[in-house]
């Protein structure tokens, strides 16, 4: 697990540590010192700590303007000991929705496991992003994780599944990953008009 990294690739275009908006400003990553871990194996340096035990991200793109958040996931994802989605609403959706930030595009590629709970921190979350023309998509996740989000409902709250998995997105330009994402999701909403 120490030799996933998040995507770097985009550190041209944003930096979480440089943006007076985010959480993150001003923290440093060390590039050698492992400290953090999930259960006992070390995770690289350069992924954040946002209050879960098992579950760490790393904001990798934030465009305000559009209104729209890139992040990416690693470890277990665990609702049931950690409710580690109200971590994710309360210190990451929450904040950047205070900035108008209104679709989150969440790359679950190294996201390994998922147990889920009570879906209540989703449906909040749903209706937040909703009501103001917005929307939640969980990319690339992982077969069996995906299995066990939508025995949970999930689908009901977050667009996931077979359109926004094998998708690519790691490319040179943050705009070309979100555009893809939002013609996927703007055929989604026309289907569902007929």
């Amino acid at each position: 697990m120490h030799d996933i990294e998040p995507y770097h690739k985009w550190r041209e275009y944003y930096i979480a540590a440089e943006d007076k908006l985010s959480p993150f400003f001003g923290r440093q990553n060390s590039e050698f010192q492992y400290s953090e871990k999930i259960y006992n194996y070390y995770i690289h340096p350069q992924w954040d700590n946002f209050g879960s035990q098992t579950l760490y991200m790393k904001k990798i793109f934030v465009d305000y303007e559009e209104g729209v958040a890139c992040i990416e996931l690693l470890g277990e994802w665990n609702d049931i000991l950690h409710n580690d989605i109200m971590f994710l609403k309360r210190e990451i959706a929450d904040p950047l929705m205070k900035h108008n930030v209104y679709k989150f595009i969440i790359y679950c590629d190294n996201v390994l496991v998922f147990h889920g709970e009570d879906d209540d921190y989703y449906e909040e979350w749903y209706q937040d992003v909703s009501d103001e023309g917005g929307w939640i998509t969980f990319v690339n996740v992982q077969e069996q994780v995906l299995a066990d989000m939508e025995a949970k409902g999930l689908q009901y709250y977050v667009n996931l599944g077979p359109n926004l998995n094998d998708l690519k997105w790691r490319i040179p330009s943050p705009m070309q990953s979100i555009t893809a994402v939002k013609m996927l999701m703007e055929n989604t909403v026309k289907q569902l008009r007929y």
